[in-house]
């Protein structure tokens, strides 16, 4: 895969096309693959910063996440909706969002930031792989397994 080109807006600097290309993305995703049938639009995304990575030959991103400063959605700071195109997975697309997410986060709280998601639960492994340890019970969202986990505090 070409090397990747990392995207980052808060909700007011995003144009019309990149929100565009980005709600593409999750309901592809979300809502086609995974046959959730629940709006995927649910109103965090003003309070959130989104990050999203392309080729640089493209145009459309590949990989994609929000992020959410501590006291938003928890009291620590998270990531959440992270999706990547079919056609970019297991190509490490994924893997190299995160790390750039985190690295972001980071930089932000000059330390290792503490940092909450909401996993689907066949994706443990793949979130352990970045520091984070299960902290609840498995639950569902939107009738999709959920872990919560926390990576720092």
């Amino acid at each position: 895969m070409d090397p990747l080109t990392f995207h980052h807006r808060r909700w007011e600097e995003l144009t019309r096309d990149e929100l565009y290309a980005l709600m593409t993305l999750r309901q592809e995703v979300f809502v086609v693959e995974q046959r959730c049938p629940y709006l995927d639009a649910d109103g965090d995304d003003p309070r959130a910063s989104h990050l999203w990575a392309t080729t640089p030959s493209g145009e459309y991103p590949i990989a994609y996440c929000r992020i959410f400063p501590a006291g938003v959605k928890y009291p620590e700071a998270a990531i959440g909706r992270v999706a990547s195109a079919g056609s970019a997975r297991r190509t490490g697309a994924g893997r190299a969002l995160m790390a750039e997410a985190l690295r972001r986060m980071d930089a932000d709280a000059g330390a290792t930031a503490a940092v909450r998601i909401s996993a689907q639960s066949y994706l443990q492994r793949f979130y352990e792989g970045f520091g984070f340890r299960v902290v609840s019970a498995p639950y569902l969202e939107d009738d999709i397994p959920h872990v919560e986990m926390l990576r720092g505090g």
